[in-house]
């Protein structure tokens, strides 16, 4: 398979990407649920859960920020020619906002630790402190705490959006892929996609 897109499909370098951030999207949104709804305060697991859902979403951010670049650089494969009008331009939409949630759940989530009147540091998988924004961590525990409050409610209806989006972007690679324009098939290794070579 080569590492670039072709007309009919996305080469090795997207669909890599598209998948890791697709996976860790997904675990850190249930951890994200699972630290607002059950985790509780005095579960002693609880930083290293708060901990590896940081490092993750900072994962997903740089991932993200290169699979960006790498789709200026690199066209994306044009939609079926056979899809009508108004589910093209829904396709574009979802996702233009699917790279704007991707790119920016995280940066909201580095903002709000950032902004932590805590100063706790972001320990990246426990291998080295990622460093907080600094114009945010430098600023007064006073100055902090407004800006902690609403960079948390940016980050979480960001990723109550991407609970909504998420189901409909699989919902609707399914449904062009049953009606046989093979839009899931070019983002699958291993797939033959109709008129390849």
């Amino acid at each position: 398979m080569q590492t670039t897109n072709t007309r009919t499909r996305y080469g090795s370098v997207a669909m890599t990407l598209h998948w890791l951030i697709a996976a860790a999207i997904v675990v850190n949104l249930l951890l994200g649920l699972y630290m607002a709804n059950i985790l509780s305060d005095q579960d002693p697991g609880r930083f290293a859960i708060i901990q590896f859902h940081k490092s993750l979403g900072l994962t997903v951010l740089a991932l993200s920020v290169l699979r960006l670049i790498w789709r200026l650089v690199n066209p994306v494969p044009p939609l079926p020619a056979s899809m009508e009008p108004g589910l093209r331009a829904l396709a574009r939409t979802s996702h233009f906002l699917l790279y704007f949630l991707i790119i920016f759940i995280p940066l909201s989530g580095w903002a709000l630790v950032s902004a932590s009147p805590l100063g706790l540091p972001i320990n990246y998988f426990g291998l080295f402190h990622w460093p907080s924004i600094s114009f945010l961590a430098d600023l007064s525990r006073a100055q902090k705490a407004p800006l902690h409050h609403e960079f948390f409610a940016v980050h979480k209806y960001l990723a109550f959006s991407a609970l909504v989006l998420l189901p409909l972007h699989i919902v609707g690679a399914l449904y062009h892929q049953f009606r046989g324009e093979d839009v899931l098939k070019r983002m699958v290794p291993g797939t033959r996609i109709a008129g390849e070579v």
